[in-house]
């Protein structure tokens, strides 16, 4: 189960790094490319998966 809380948590992870990309403008080749609003909504995407990976990560007492 931990393992699959894990590729949940990076598969996000990468989807907002992908968009927070996207949103400057690094990455083109889409609707999102130099869009700000896609760099904030990206930015949160990392967060969540970030904070997917801690929660997935944390020991249990």
């Amino acid at each position: 189960m931990r393992l699959i809380k894990n590729l949940l948590a990076l598969v996000v992870l990468a989807i907002g790094a992908l968009w927070s990309l996207q949103g400057i403008g690094l990455v083109g080749g889409s609707f999102m490319t130099g869009q700000s609003q896609w760099l904030y909504i990206g930015i949160v995407t990392t967060l969540v998966g970030l904070g997917g990976l801690v929660w997935a990560n944390r020991s249990l007492p």
